[in-house]
């Protein structure tokens, strides 16, 4: 591609949009613009996603600036918004939503991208979706109210040490959000709220964790991690528990464990649970808390930086406390899949996969990804209708990395630069700077999401120079579901401590 490389621009051209082409399926591909200097070479081209063919919408310039490349585009149209996305190479790799400082999707139709010094090549593509009024309410019902003798019995059944304060009510609320490339679509989930406290309410969001089935989420009566939400409700916080995206009443696939999505939807879901309180005479007192359990430590990682890195302008937050999540993904998530065990759920990993073919496009097609059978059996299982335990009887006991294709699992294993790492490197929630306390809490004999993701996300954190991160194990011995208890008991002891 540089100096004596043997295809030209126009076979270069030619290759990424039949790639673009193959992997898009139909989305429309309108121009290209190509320039080059200093052996750098730069393409550029706009889409729609959709949406039918927007005319006139059009790259208007590319230019190299000092340190990087200046794009600009003409609009749309009225009611749309623009993702930039980009890529290093035209094999072997995927299209990332890039770095930022602000939030995309953007309404602005230019873009300052930065370009490392030595980097030879650089691809970018700039796609209009339909904008979105995040956080907007669009709905919201009383599923059930509960007595504080209610409450507290089903608590004692649950072997939950909490005595109720406050009878609770349990509402579905649905609000528009962006999917994620940033188009409109919406998600819901649960609010809880306690009644007649007297005095104004902290805002608490809880991140729930792993689940194939789309109606097991709190925005259905007595579902999900529900009862974690009356525990917190019960002792005075107004407490959301969102869906995620493709869960509840969300439109489409469940994109597990994407970073990104996760925190969006997380995001509009405390603007709508703060909208619905405005209009209905809750007071907040202005302190948010985070917390979230398994996958749901994955997503309170997420939503903690997302908050932080563009929206501290809305809200502050108090305290978070991110339990027992994968969140190094391209490092000890990689060593786990590969490592020859026999893990106790093996459908998680069978779950990341599907979610990020389903996000971008790792591969043409099932079987280029998955080897036979697991190609044909696997996308049908992960429609929101199979429980995860059904999925493992699917799949290999032992050594899981075996339901990729050897192409695939050679790449994994042997190229940095290859689509599945990169998708586990944009998924990673780990390196990054939090401002606000932060306490982790994991049990170092957990089985199924290993220990090692909160040692390197603490080590990382130091590193980066948080001065306000505690990792603790709160009991040793205790595997993934023993360990729910006591990590939930001690986060809730941590945020009573700062609960005004």
């Amino acid at each position: 591609m540089v100096g004596g490389a043997a295809k030209s621009v126009a076979e270069i051209a030619a290759g990424i949009l039949r790639t673009c082409a193959e992997s898009d399926e139909g989305r429309f591909l309108q121009r290209m613009r190509f320039r080059r200097s200093n052996w750098f070479l730069l393409v550029v081209f706009v889409m729609a996603l959709n949406t039918s063919f927007a005319q006139g919408f059009r790259l208007s310039s590319v230019n190299r600036t000092t340190n990087g490349v200046s794009l600009s585009w003409t609009s749309a149209g009225a009611g749309k918004s623009y993702t930039v996305q980009g890529r290093n190479a035209l094999g072997g790799g995927i299209w990332l939503v890039l770095p930022a400082d602000q939030s995309w999707p953007t309404t602005q139709t230019q873009w300052l991208a930065t370009v490392a010094a030595n980097q030879s090549s650089q691809f970018y593509r700039v796609v209009a979706v339909s904008n979105a009024v995040r956080g907007q309410l669009l709905s919201s019902n009383l599923l059930q109210s509960y007595t504080t003798s209610a409450l507290n019995t089903l608590f004692a059944d649950n072997d939950i040490p909490i005595t109720a304060q406050y009878a609770v009510k349990h509402y579905r609320i649905v609000y528009e959000t962006i999917d994620p490339l940033g188009g409109r679509t919406r998600a819901s989930g649960g609010l809880f709220l306690p009644q007649s406290v007297g005095k104004s309410l902290p805002l608490l969001s809880y991140q729930h964790g792993t689940t194939t089935l789309t109606n097991d989420v709190s925005s259905v009566a007595n579902s999900g991690d529900f009862i974690v939400n009356l525990v917190f409700a019960s002792v005075g916080y107004a407490s959301g528990l969102p869906d995620y995206l493709g869960l509840g009443d969300s439109p489409g696939f469940h994109p597990y464990v994407h970073a990104r999505s996760e925190a969006t939807a997380c995001v509009d879901m405390l603007r709508a649970a703060r909208r619905y309180c405005a209009s209905n005479g809750v007071a907040l007192n202005g302190q948010v808390f985070l917390a979230g359990y398994s996958q749901g430590g994955h997503a309170t990682m997420a939503l903690h930086r997302e908050l932080e890195k563009y929206h501290t302008n809305e809200f502050a937050i108090s305290a978070s406390a991110p339990m027992a999540g994968p969140y190094d993904m391209s490092g000890v998530g990689l060593n786990d899949f590969l490592f020859p065990q026999c893990p106790p759920n093996p459908h998680y990993y069978a779950y990341v996969w599907t979610a990020y073919q389903r996000v971008y496009s790792l591969t043409p097609d099932w079987s280029g990804l998955f080897a036979s059978p697991y190609d044909t059996i696997l996308p049908p299982l992960f429609n929101g209708n199979v429980d995860g335990s059904v999925i493992n009887t699917y799949l290999p006991p032992c050594n899981i990395s075996n339901i990729l294709t050897s192409a695939q699992l050679f790449s994994l294993q042997n190229d940095p630069g290859g689509a599945l790492r990169q998708a586990l490197r944009d998924n990673d929630v780990d390196e990054w700077k939090p401002v606000a306390p932060m306490r982790m809490y994991h049990c170092s004999a957990d089985a199924d999401v290993p220990y090692a993701n909160s040692q390197v996300a603490y080590s990382n954190f130091l590193a980066w120079g948080a001065a306000q991160v505690q990792l603790t194990d709160p009991q040793p011995s205790a595997g993934r579901e023993e360990c729910f208890l006591p990590s939930l008991s001690a986060a809730k002891t941590w945020f009573d401590s700062l609960k005004q």
